[in-house]
């Protein structure tokens, strides 16, 4: 704890642990581009104590991370937002352009060929039901969350573009210079730090995947395994890169991410980022109906926007990280069981009531 002013989310913390709501999480929470809030509490598996170096599966938390790989090539010049995937990408069918992608209107909210947990590890094969399917909608006219298949998009892009697979790219360009501990396709050493997932209740995954036959259903449940305890706590989901949904983070890595984001693209004084690309970025870019989460979104290229000015991301199970450029914080919640957000909404209450 750095900060007495923020005892009141400390005390929520420990109050989500002490009643069992949580089992295990880190919490951190800078403002003023300064850490006053660091936590970490109950255990990432039985026996063994949550740490500072404790990586979650945060599910779509890991999104606009995926995005800011593009995002950064875009700033660079070597992508144009308004440019078709084909340019990049030549056998991919859908006419989409670099913006739909990252703004979840492509029309691909869901992998086309049902395919097995096995497939988590095969990019190659992912990446090409994506290039040869039909989009749902025409791009651009609706929207509907990529649940899985995010990462694929904007991961394929980046390496057409660049060379380097998404976690590399990752690792070498953004995580590195900012200090940023989390990634997609965890090393063996880093998979020993990892928590293991549990299920807040036992119907937790049926209740995640929705009516058979859904658009949600057919999003999140294809490849098989996304919501099976025995593929998320193995080296499968671990060690491969499946960027919509299993970067594993700490929540401090999360934290200063979004620090940086906020201060307009640096952080400790390296600049990643222009202040144009953040704002873009973080500006609304459809309004209205998603298809997939069934209720109004305000999606931005990687990030969900919300009435208080805020922006980032949550994913299944109850992680999530964002920025609050009103109230000038970044927040990041990491866990280890699979349940609802309400031990974030009890401490955004605490947090709020703080400021």
């Amino acid at each position: 704890m750095h900060d007495s002013r923020f005892a009141a989310v400390h005390d929520c913390f420990q109050g989500l642990l002490a009643d069992g709501r949580e089992t295990g999480a880190a919490l951190t929470i800078r403002y003023d581009g300064v850490a006053v809030v660091d936590l970490v509490g109950g255990e990432r598996s039985p026996g063994r104590p949550w740490s500072a170096e404790t990586l979650a599966a945060v599910y779509s938390t890991g999104k606009p991370v995926a995005a800011l790989c593009l995002l950064l090539l875009v700033d660079r010049g070597r992508v144009g937002l308004n440019d078709q995937v084909a340019t990049h990408w030549p056998d991919f069918r859908t006419p989409a352009t670099v913006r739909q992608v990252l703004a979840h209107t492509a029309g691909l909210p869901a992998f086309p060929v049902p395919r097995p947990a096995a497939a988590i590890a095969d990019w190659d094969l992912l990446a090409g039901d994506l290039a040869a399917a039909d989009p749902e909608w025409e791009p651009g006219t609706a929207a509907g969350e990529h649940a899985w298949t995010y990462g694929h998009l904007v991961g394929e892009l980046v390496r057409r573009v660049d060379g380097r697979p998404v976690g590399r790219f990752l690792a070498d360009e953004i995580a590195g210079p900012w200090r940023l501990d989390l990634g997609f396709g965890l090393t063996a050493a880093d998979q020993r730090r990892c928590a293991d997932l549990s299920y807040g209740d036992p119907d937790w995954p049926a209740r995640m995947i929705g009516e058979p036959g859904s658009l949600r259903a057919r999003a999140v449940s294809n490849p098989a395994g996304g919501l099976d305890l025995a593929v998320l706590n193995g080296p499968l989901w671990r060690g491969s890169e499946v960027p919509a949904v299993n970067l594993h983070a700490t929540a401090t890595g999360l934290a200063r991410l979004y620090g940086g984001l906020l201060a307009g693209g640096t952080l400790d004084g390296v600049r990643l980022f222009s202040p144009e690309l953040v704002a873009e970025a973080t500006r609304v870019q459809y309004d209205g109906h998603d298809r997939m989460l069934d209720r109004r979104v305000r999606w931005t290229l990687g990030m969900q926007w919300e009435e208080d000015g805020s922006w980032g991301m949550g994913g299944l199970g109850g992680s999530c990280a964002w920025a609050d450029p009103v109230r000038g914080y970044s927040f990041a919640y990491a866990t280890g069981r699979l349940a609802d957000f309400d031990r974030v909404e009890a401490l955004v209450d605490a947090l709020h009531g703080c400021l």
